[in-house]
């Protein structure tokens, strides 16, 4: 069957928004990824793309709570007149 062209045209458009990122388990871990997508009820691309933000998100929040913690640790310091690496060893 032939595609329109109007069709064609919006496939272009879409592609030429997309990236491509090839991912190359070992099979037997392809299978359990394919199967755990199947199970899910979604895509294997959709259940990849899932996974990878939910992994962006996490370490995302994990470098906030660094960041947070620093901040903390270094008003802490200053309130007692100390440097950070000194409050630090002091608190550990």
């Amino acid at each position: 069957m032939t595609m329109s062209e109007s069709k064609r045209k919006a496939l272009d458009t879409y592609n030429a928004k997309c990236d491509y990122i090839a991912v190359k388990p070992l099979k037997p871990e392809g299978e359990a990824i394919r199967e755990a997508a199947k199970t899910a009820g979604q895509s294997l691309q959709g259940y990849i793309l899932q996974a990878v933000r939910q992994k962006m998100r996490a370490d995302a929040a994990g470098e906030y709570l660094i960041r947070i913690s620093k901040a903390g640790a270094a008003a802490n310091a200053e309130r007692k007149g100390q440097s950070l690496e000194d409050w630090l060893n002091e608190h550990q």
